[in-house]
């Protein structure tokens, strides 16, 4: 199972790719970094600098169909970049429309919004992105991790670090169905 971490060259809450990754790469799948710009990410601690990743592939140059599944991290200035990236919105639309699972975390669920992918779905996010979910026509819910399934695709969100161990299994859970029962390939 390909599964795409779609991020902007800056800004990615460092754990919020770093666990899930390792979540995807031991289950047997195969994690994909996706960018907006080619070279390398810059994670953040917080706000505070933390390592760099490489990127596998450009949003640009990517299609919905070379992926099984998207994780979007969070971090404030990450999902704030992407929201504003034309192509990125437009690849996580896509996934949806052929109806992949989709996890996201944190403040990730801001280019749910952009993309227009909430309304009559229930999901969680950062507290802050509560009036903005509901806005887009999501129901917020206060809750370690919550798993959507209205059509098209299921959404799975969490909402913050401390919530990866929850985050983690039920997106694994989610995309292992996905493949009757095994995340590899």
């Amino acid at each position: 199972m390909r599964v795409a971490f779609l991020m902007a060259p800056e800004g990615v809450e460092e754990v919020e790719l770093t666990e899930p990754w390792r979540a995807v790469r031991d289950a047997g799948g195969e994690p994909v970094l996706v960018s907006t710009e080619r070279g390398r990410v810059r994670a953040f601690r917080h706000l505070d600098r933390a390592g760099t990743y490489s990127v596998d592939a450009v949003v640009a140059e990517s299609t919905a169909e070379d992926y099984d599944a998207l994780v979007l991290p969070g971090g404030v200035a990450n999902p704030d970049a992407l929201r504003t990236d034309r192509q990125a919105v437009a690849f996580v639309r896509h996934l949806f429309g052929l109806g992949r699972p989709v996890a996201a975390i944190c403040h990730a669920p801001w280019i749910l919004v952009e993309a227009d992918v909430v309304r009559g779905r229930t999901l969680t996010s950062w507290p802050s992105l509560r009036t903005d979910i509901r806005n887009a026509g999501g129901r917020w819910e206060d809750q370690p991790s919550v798993v959507c399934h209205a059509a098209p695709g299921t959404l799975i969100t969490s909402r913050r670090p401390a919530d990866l161990e929850a985050f983690c299994g039920a997106f694994l859970h989610e995309f292992e169905g996905r493949r009757g029962g095994r995340l590899a390939a």
